[in-house]
């Protein structure tokens, strides 16, 4: 490890998210939430230190803090249900993601009024405008949200914003995110974590210690078989805790374009379709974030894709330096800044310093 990784490496345990590391203090997105919404609907634990790994053409260059700990990773678990999107489609379960979503699955809530005009892709790219409630959340507890990395909005959190026909408004929302959730858990007709677990973290070779969960309240009955549906995030608790080595084998995958230990594990049109920026929001593709014009990330070349998650976790792929970089708990004010390191670090080659 050259000396510019160690002082990248050290800026980084110098920047520590602000949330606390026990859960019994200031930790979770669900605080800011007005109330009724301001509460946990599922299972959460403590958090480990800032850690991280660093790959470069399949080759890891640096690790620090614990890799190897299964920490919570809010958002970035929506890149792992654009992923299982992406599975569908393969299997031909989800062949046009311009289809309506209630043609493959009614009665799940997409039967009438806009709703029954929403696509996958408008799911995707969250441009859904889904209206109504998923396991006792409605979709208002996330209208004006503001993220870190999209447009601020014009009203409060939580106030009932009027809806735009789907395809026409951008919004980061959990509530929809939780009914495409729940929409592909009625299109495979099986739990989410067993199809992830056997297309995706096997095939890549990840390990098994992982877990994805759900809300207390979130069991369905699905075909006879009590099953839970998993959120796309840990903002009311619950969702993915995984381990940085694991994210980035995920990570390495999508740099490869679909390939993982000699097999296509997704297909080259899949990864090329969550890449694509959508139209009204160009720094978002299918449920990741895109550095077009490169205005997330100034440091980091355009072709920068990431999954982001609250507190913080960062899942970044470089392809023009054939990079793939994991952090977590970093304060996001601070992560342009880490990432112009890294990729100072990487670029520096292993003899300098």
């Amino acid at each position: 490890m050259n000396a510019l990784m160690q002082e990248a490496i050290q800026f980084a345990n110098d920047h520590e998210s602000a949330w606390d590391r026990s859960i019994s203090g200031n930790f979770g997105v669900h605080l800011n939430d007005p109330p009724p919404w301001n509460r946990l609907l599922g299972p959460i634990h403590d958090r480990g230190p800032v850690s991280g790994v660093v790959r470069r053409d399949g080759q890891t260059l640096a690790e620090w803090g614990e890799p190897d700990r299964a920490d919570l990773t809010f958002s970035v678990a929506k890149l792992y249900l654009a992923l299982l999107a992406g599975v569908a489609h393969d299997r031909g379960l989800l062949p046009d993601v311009d289809e309506p979503v209630v043609r493959r699955v009614p009665g799940i809530g997409f039967d009438s009024g806009q709703n029954a005009e929403i696509t996958w892709r408008h799911l995707l790219q969250q441009t859904s405008e889904w209206e109504g409630e998923r396991f006792g959340v409605s979709d208002q507890a996330d209208r004006y949200r503001a993220v870190t990395f999209g447009t601020p909005p014009d009203g409060k959190k939580g106030d009932a914003r009027p809806l735009q026909r789907p395809g026409t408004y951008w919004e980061y929302n959990d509530v929809r995110i939780n009914q495409l959730s729940y929409a592909l858990l009625h299109l495979f007709r099986q739990p989410l974590p067993d199809v992830f677990r056997e297309a995706i973290t096997r095939p890549i070779g990840a390990s098994e210690n992982w877990r994805w969960v759900g809300y207390d309240n979130a069991w369905v009955d699905l075909d006879g078989r009590r099953v839970q549906s998993v959120p796309g995030g840990s903002h009311w608790g619950g969702g993915m805790s995984i381990s940085a080595r694991d994210q980035a084998l995920i990570g390495q995958m999508l740099l490869d374009e679909g390939r993982a230990q000699g097999r296509q594990v997704l297909s080259r049109e899949w990864i090329q379709a969550m890449r694509t920026p959508c139209d009204i929001a160009p720094y978002y593709g299918f449920l990741i974030w895109l550095n077009t014009g490169r205005r997330m990330f100034p440091s980091v070349p355009e072709s920068s894709f990431f999954g982001v998650g609250a507190g913080s976790s960062f899942t970044w792929v470089e392809p023009e330096r054939r990079m793939v970089v994991i952090v977590r708990w970093l304060d996001s004010a601070h992560a342009n800044a880490l990432f112009g390191k890294i990729l100072a670090a990487v670029d520096a080659g292993p003899q300098h310093g």
